[in-house]
């Protein structure tokens, strides 16, 4: 049982930031999974405008610390990587 009024309001605020750190997260997964989706039908110019909102979903997300700048830097390297490795297979065949 919580007793001062600052552990209610840490509390509080905790339960809070969880929640919005839930939601960006969801959100970034579910940009890069619509990007993946986008990348597997050959839909390389939807794939481009997604990768764009994926690009700012990693960056918003690692600058509330949700998750860290290298991992932001890493997801956005990959999923630019899968964009040019499709452009490269469709021009080949």
């Amino acid at each position: 049982m919580l007793r001062t009024k600052s552990s209610k309001k840490a509390l509080r605020q905790s339960f809070r930031r969880k929640k919005q750190n839930l939601q960006r997260k969801t959100n970034l997964k579910k940009a890069i999974k619509t990007y993946q989706r986008f990348i597997n039908a050959h839909k390389l110019e939807e794939a481009k405008k997604s990768l764009s909102e994926v690009y700012k979903l990693a960056d918003k997300t690692a600058k509330a610390n949700t998750i860290k700048k290298g991992k932001a830097d890493r997801i956005k390297s990959r999923l630019s990587q899968l964009l040019v490795k499709a452009k490269s297979s469709k021009t080949s065949s």
